[in-house]
């Protein structure tokens, strides 16, 4: 069986067992991701305190949230976090729209979240590359400037986290196959493999 990911077991403790508990809690398993932040358990704790805090004190809706990591996790590459938003984007929205946001297409969304997603993209793809138009178009699609300084934020903060788990090897865990729909799975074939089911035997 192939490792989920580079490094090896993280040592135990109260920390990362909290991460397990919460993981159990809300998705019924531990993830690789998790596993793999065993080894900074803490960092892990304050980097989602202060996502959690961006999104929590601007009032973003679960549907904003899902449009932006998909957007942000997609254009960077990363399946584990294109995998599990897309699903739970496809939850709240439709399949095809979540597809339609990891793709690049946007079918789906209104003016103002494909203002957003292209934003999130260009946050990702090319940060020095931006102009003042590119923030004109979002004022223009309805955003605030106090609104577009939290949606930067965290997309950037997001590309943090994707980058630990892309740079060292996480995989996407097997349970997703039978979370996502089938269109989030065919719009995801970048990034790092699923990991192998695990058979009984």
């Amino acid at each position: 069986m192939t490792s989920p990911h580079f490094l090896g077991d993280a040592p135990d403790s109260p920390a990362a067992q909290r991460l397990y508990a919460q993981d159990l809690a809300e998705d019924g398993y531990v993830m690789n991701v998790s596993r793999l932040w065993a080894y900074g358990p803490e960092a892990h704790e304050l980097l989602f305190d202060l996502i959690t805090h961006v999104w929590e004190g601007n009032a973003m809706t679960f549907r904003q949230r899902g449009i932006l990591v998909g957007a942000t996790a997609s254009a960077l590459g990363d399946s584990v976090c294109s995998l599990v938003w897309g699903t739970r984007l496809a939850g709240e929205a439709d399949p095809d729209t979540a597809a339609a946001v990891l793709t690049g297409r946007d079918d789906g969304l209104t003016a103002k979240e494909r203002a957003m997603a292209a934003w999130a993209r260009k946050v990702v793809r090319d940060p020095n590359g931006t102009a003042q138009r590119d923030v004109q178009g979002l004022r223009d699609a309805g955003w605030t400037d106090g609104e577009i300084f939290p949606i930067t934020l965290f997309c950037a903060l997001r590309v943090a986290f994707s980058t630990v788990n892309d740079a060292l090897g996480a995989r996407p865990d097997a349970e997703i196959l039978d979370r996502a729909p089938q269109a989030v799975l065919d719009a995801v074939d970048y990034g790092r493999p699923v990991e192998d089911r695990v058979t009984a035997g």
